[in-house]
């Protein structure tokens, strides 16, 4: 879901349409459950769509693509960490529901195959299916000439895992008073790019920035494991910062807010800064597109943060204590507070 801003956003005006996507999901919803029957648990909407195999196990799958990053790798001529940002994007969100990831298969689309570019992909989508612990058990190579340009290409992939009633996440057991920590992203990870594209272009050569921005997402799968094994059921509820940035959040219960005080102790990445000078963004543009720095946002119990916060810096993560869950009168809102700024966005 997006939030309802008074005027159209950054991201809008630059090609993205968070609030038209969102009535297309809201319109196709009745389709696609005309096709469900009684073993899928949950499907749209949801981070991982659940499949029932027996009375307890449930597969769960996800897809998605690498979007508009792909155009600056493109300019650049750098295709061997896309493959890496393709995996990321459908495993953090496998992930999410607790699910120990299977296997992956891969989609690559181009007007005409070049395999110097197209082997750059794949060794970066091995390479992300060896940090999200996938098999690459197969896909599809399309070659179609007359629908992209020279020299482009598209991705999707598609990640399955394997969850136990007992370990799903599924944010019902989130309280007030529950503690809101935000695990480190490595940079833009692969959403926010039209507006990124528009406020870059004809600045290629800005090497600071083009190194920002392409950093891969990073894939999440190891620490959350491990604090997924730690903690147990006081892992109340993961959300993967994608599309919408900081809207993701409520995605993990819609029924409680998120009050969030950036503490002193988070330096906001400069990459995020930068745009918004660039762009004379709002805060609520920057907050409900990009990821501001946190790519995982976790729910747990308050007597364990600090123990959560140290298995993450065991696994090679930072983390920060963000705030507490609050209750909620009417509409599921995400506070963002710092000593520069608030903003109150509604999911």
């Amino acid at each position: 879901m997006a939030a309802k801003p008074k005027s159209k956003s950054a991201y809008a005006k630059a090609g993205v349409d968070i609030e038209k996507a969102d009535k297309f999901v809201g319109a196709i919803a009745d389709m696609v459950k005309s096709t469900l029957n009684d073993k899928v648990v949950k499907s749209i909407g949801g981070y991982a769509a659940l499949y029932q195999l027996g009375v307890d196990e449930f597969l769960a799958a996800t897809t998605d693509g690498v979007g508009t990053k792909l155009k600056l790798a493109f300019e650049l001529g750098r295709h061997d960490t896309v493959g890496i940002d393709l995996v990321a994007m459908s495993v953090n969100d496998l992930i999410c529901v607790g699910a120990k990831p299977l296997f992956f298969l891969d989609y690559f689309a181009t007007g005409k195959l070049d395999l110097k570019t197209s082997r750059s992909v794949l060794k970066g989508i091995v390479e992300g299916c060896k940090l999200g612990r996938l098999a690459l058990i197969g896909g599809e190579t399309a070659e179609m000439p007359g629908i992209y340009q020279a020299g482009e290409y598209d991705l999707a992939g598609f990640a399955v895992g394997l969850v136990s009633r007992e370990q799903l996440i599924d944010g019902s057991r989130v309280r007030p008073g529950d503690v809101i920590l935000g695990i480190e992203s490595s940079g833009p990870h692969s959403n926010g790019f039209s507006l990124i594209r528009k406020l870059l272009r004809g600045k290629v050569k800005d090497a600071a920035m083009m190194k920002a921005c392409m950093q891969p997402t990073r894939i999440y799968v190891d620490p959350v494991a491990t604090l997924h094994h730690e903690l147990g059921p006081q892992l109340k509820g993961l959300a993967h910062i994608t599309g919408s940035g900081f809207l993701n959040i409520p995605r993990i219960n819609d029924g409680v807010n998120y009050d969030i005080e950036l503490p002193d102790t988070f330096n906001m990445p400069k990459v995020f800064n930068e745009l918004r000078t660039r762009g004379k963004l709002s805060w609520t543009d920057l907050y409900t597109t990009f990821n501001m720095g946190f790519g995982m946002i976790a729910v747990v119990e308050s007597v364990l943060a600090i123990r959560a916060q140290n298995v993450l810096e065991r696994m090679g993560v930072k983390s920060h204590l963000l705030g507490m869950v609050g209750r909620a009168k009417g509409k599921s809102r995400v506070n963002v507070k710092s000593s520069e700024f608030e903003v109150s966005l509604e999911y």
